[in-house]
């Protein structure tokens, strides 16, 4: 099939434009043009159509080609312009390339002509190439940036909404359930809650959440989280799973990709507001190295494929430049927080995976989520379900720099019967450490304290004394900050914030997993 050509010629011959158009379908282009001979005919042309080249002559009655160079670069700097005339000497050839036209040709003698346009051709598909990857890398950049704000924001705001979460379910536990307080606080723990599901899909986009991956089926999480979305979604949005049976297991966090799903399934059904299809494939995948060479935000590789396309409205190149921005939204106002795509961004690059999407009005959206395959059997996927606060009467030493924090998590550990000793980072904690370390049962640290870390005072607390367990708290991770105990067995991690419940069963786990079998805790149910 011959390449399409659609040319504004610049001359006031129409026999040498017909010489000109003939020659190009000689040379295998399909062309279409148009002839222009004046100023405003050629500004016409200019505004009315796009053009894939501009071919002039140099000197014509009341207009020239400098006139017409000009006209040219002053609307658009990508157009090839070639002169094509029978009066242009050497010198004024040479002016004419310095001044932005990309060749000049002599009527009369045409050879040259199809091959250079298509080499201009060839450079304006390279340059634009090279500003949509310019573009791309910004974007990251850009993302970049904002991931880190996000991540320190959500910090912050998670050792508030930690407090707020203590002290409102400390408040609850020393009243009776009846008391009229009770409705008040919960609802106070409820908003703590909800506000910190923001901040966890702030963390997610920034990379900072605590991950806990495994060989995973991801068919099966799939059809689990759909039959739960079908409830939700809508009587007039279909379902449609595509799932290769022979499918390798991910590695990866089941409660993050879950999410993924999710959001990515809500997305479609809001671009979707009359009704249509959502369709969830899986299969193996190669990212090649010549794919990832011309898209540098691909990794090459064998990835397990996660898709989700729609039959929405659509998404133009505008749009598609910032949806996987925090807070950007072309939702109404209350109708959506923005940060469900930016959620599903930081979740696949946490994972070490590709994020792609196309999309255009009117034609629905489909993304491609690539996923690193795990080794081995698939393992099970087990849910957390609530439980009442587990009690103790151990001795725990508490080292976190935020006062609101270490006061709520104090209060938390006495109402449960355990003995507990305060340090406001990790020097101090060390320090007591080494005073104490006997009755010691247990350390709940701060990750991250001025001075101090809590996995390097940890390192010390061990080398006194060997086999004493941890649980490190954090707000966020960056992944090199726990490196130094990377490996070991003795602790766990807790993303902040959290409640008594859950504190209170990963020390009974950890404390009861060094215990003797005989012994059995006072109080401990």
């Amino acid at each position: 099939m011959a390449p399409a050509l659609h040319a504004l010629i610049v001359e006031d011959s129409e026999d040498d434009a017909a010489l000109l158009v003939r020659e190009l379908r000689r040379g295998g282009f399909e062309v279409t043009h148009t002839r222009v001979a004046a100023a405003d005919q050629m500004t016409r042309a200019l505004d009315t159509e796009q053009w894939d080249v501009v071919i002039s002559d140099f000197s014509m009655p009341g207009f020239s080609g400098t006139e017409a160079l000009k006209i040219l670069r002053a609307k658009n700097d990508e157009i090839p312009f070639l002169y094509v005339s029978g009066t242009l000497g050497e010198e004024t050839a040479v002016t004419a390339l310095k001044s932005g036209a990309q060749d000049y040709l002599v009527k009369g003698k045409l050879r040259r002509l199809v091959p250079a346009i298509e080499r201009e051709l060839r450079e304006v598909e390279a340059r634009r190439e090279r500003k949509r990857l310019d573009a791309r890398i910004h974007q990251l950049q850009r993302f970049e940036s904002i991931g880190r704000l996000a991540g320190g924001i959500a910090h912050d705001f998670n050792n508030v909404i930690g407090a707020i979460l203590g002290w409102a379910e400390i408040g609850r536990q020393k009243l009776e359930e009846k008391h009229e307080a009770c409705g008040p606080l919960q609802k106070i723990q409820d908003q703590a809650q909800r506000a910190a599901g923001l901040t966890r899909q702030l963390l997610a986009y920034a990379r900072r959440q605590v991950l806990q991956p495994q060989n995973l089926d991801l068919n099966g999480l799939i059809r689990s989280t759909t039959s739960l979305l079908e409830r939700v979604i809508g009587e007039n949005v279909r379902i449609e799973l595509a799932l290769d049976s022979n499918l390798r297991p991910i590695w990866a966090d089941g409660s993050q990709i879950e999410q993924v799903v999710m959001n990515l399934c809500l997305n479609s059904r809001d671009a979707m507001p009359q009704g249509g299809k959502i369709r969830i494939r899986t299969k193996e995948a190669d990212i090649p190295e010549e794919v990832e060479a011309a898209r540098p935000y691909f990794k090459a590789g064998k990835y397990i494929l996660l898709g989700v396309s729609d039959t929405g409205m659509g998404m133009d190149a505008e749009t598609l430049e910032h949806i996987f921005e925090p807070f950007f939204t072309t939702k109404e106002v209350g109708k959506g927080t923005g940060l469900g795509l930016a959620t599903v961004y930081g979740i696949v690059k946490q994972h070490g995976g590709v994020v792609d999407v196309e999309s255009a009005p009117g034609s629905g959206t489909d993304f491609k989520i690539y996923l690193l395959p795990g080794q081995g059997a698939a393992e099970s996927l087990v849910k957390k379900t609530a439980e009442a606060a587990r009690r103790g009467t151990e001795t725990i030493l508490v080292g976190e720099d935020d006062d609101g924090l270490r006061e709520a998590a104090s209060e938390m550990l006495r109402a449960l019967g355990y003995k507990v000793i305060l340090a406001k980072d990790g020097e101090e904690a060390m320090h007591i450490f080494e005073g104490a370390a006997e009755p010691i049962d247990l350390v709940v640290l701060d990750v991250v304290m001025p001075g101090m870390s809590g996995p390097a005072a940890f390192e010390q607390m061990t080398a006194i004394k060997p086999g004493l367990h941890a649980i490190f708290v954090t707000g966020y991770t960056t992944g090199s900050d726990l490196l130094s105990v990377a490996g070991r067995k003795d602790f766990v991690v807790l993303q902040k914030p959290f409640g008594a419940s859950h504190l209170s069963h990963e020390i009974r786990r950890l404390l009861d997993r060094s215990a003797p079998s005989s012994s059995n805790p006072a109080g401990n149910s």
